[in-house]
Order: C-alpha cells, then sequence, then structure tokens
C-alpha cells in the first residue's frame, strides 16, 4: 500500500523544514518587539510580512494525524487556512495522493512564504495536488464552491472563527475542522463557539503538540 509520506523526497523537505523551525524561538524573540499581538495594533498583513521568516510548522505528530485524517475522509477538497512554508500542507497533500481523489486549496498572506512552500512542495513532488492563494484569506476563500470535506485552521488565530464562519455553507454533515495551537489564548472565542452544540459541531480537543481541536460538523 502507497504511503507517500515515506516517500524519500517528501521525508527529505520535511526534515529539513522541521529541522530549520526549531530556531523559531529565536527568530521569534528577534523580531518580537516588533510583532505586536494586541488586537488592533498590526493588521494580518503587517504581522504577515514581519514574521515572514517564522516557519511556526504544525508537529510532526499533528501532521501525521492531519495525513490519516484525509486518509479516513478522502474528501474531495482540503482547505488550509494559513500555509506558511508547507509543512502541513505536505502532510495533507500527501494524503490526497495516496487516496487518489482530490484536491488542496490554501491560502497564505505572506509573499516570501507563499515562494517558500511552493518550492517546498515541488520540490517534495506533490505541487500538482495543491493550489496555494495569495491574499487574506477572507477574499481568496470567499469564491470556494463546496463540498469542503476537511478544514485546517492554522493561521492567524484571531481569524480561525471568521474563516470558519465563511466556510459553514461549504461544510456538509460529515465534514472535519481541525484547528492548531488551541493551547494559545487567541483562539479562546474560536474554542467557545465549536463547543457548543448550538453551532452544529461535535468537538474534542486532541493532545499532539500546542494542541489541536477536531470539530466535526453535524
Amino acid at each position: 500500500m502507497t504511503n507517500t509520506l515515506r516517500d524519500s523526497r517528501v521525508q527529505t523537505v520535511l526534515d529539513r523544514l522541521f529541522a530549520d523551525a526549531e530556531h523559531d524561538d529565536d527568530r521569534f524573540a528577534r523580531l518580537k518587539p516588533e510583532l505586536n499581538f494586541q488586537p488592533g495594533a498590526a493588521s494580518a498583513q503587517q504581522l504577515s510580512d514581519t514574521a515572514a521568516e517564522i516557519l511556526m510548522p504544525v508537529s510532526r505528530s499533528g501532521g501525521e494525524l492531519l495525513y490519516t485524517l484525509v486518509r479516513a475522509i478522502r474528501p474531495s477538497t482540503v482547505v488550509e487556512f494559513g500555509t506558511s512554508f508547507g509543512i502541513s500542507t505536505l502532510y495533507l497533500a500527501a494524503a490526497v495522493r495516496d487516496n487518489g481523489v482530490g484536491r488542496v486549496i490554501g491560502t497564505e498572506l505572506s509573499e516570501a512564504k507563499l515562494a517558500a512552500a511552493r518550492a517546498n512542495l515541488a520540490a517534495a513532488g506533490v505541487a500538482d495536488l495543491v493550489e496555494i492563494r495569495a491574499g487574506d484569506a477572507r477574499q481568496t476563500l470567499s469564491d470556494l464552491d463546496g463540498p469542503i470535506g476537511l478544514l485546517l485552521l492554522d493561521g492567524w488565530k484571531d481569524l480561525c472563527l471568521p474563516i470558519l464562519r465563511l466556510l459553514e455553507p461549504q461544510l456538509p454533515a460529515g465534514a472535519m475542522v481541525v484547528a492548531d495551537d488551541t493551547t494559545f489564548v487567541s483562539l479562546g472565542e474560536y474554542l467557545r463557539y465549536v463547543r457548543d452544540p448550538e453551532n452544529g459541531y461535535q468537538s474534542v480537543a486532541f493532545p499532539v503538540e500546542d494542541g489541536m481541536e477536531l470539530s466535526c460538523r453535524v
């Protein structure tokens, strides 16, 4: 049985990116005076441009969880908010490759990260499965036609709930929504929303690094 995650090209790119991501704390410390996360202090575009060299990846276990979910659900469309350098995208695309059906649509605000992600996907041999849209996800994802089988929310945390609500009309029953970094205080409003049964989700926290929330549209 094919497992694209074990492909040497994919493994080489992932190993390189995860090794580079080990320096994210140093990069963040150096850029911290410029990264003001107070509400309204900076736009998403300003934050993205300032943090363009910070990888902000999912963990390896988080990536393997994403791969497993896509293999199990077999969605025709996977959407990712916040592509960054493409680490999570590689896991999603590998699963789509092994399913033999589907596509991945990503979105990224930083032009530098967009170029890096496209290069990484090409080096891993999965670029043909992925479309990354450049710009603000509130615009770039506004014309998506459904259904969306899996939605990954891993961009700026204050935008996760607006993006979810934007795409809800394209989320059928059984669709999976995954939010990364659920230990971040800035995801509080999002978590309250998906954990409220009145909003149409069955939601559970998953214990990977920095936390993931798995929410099934019911």
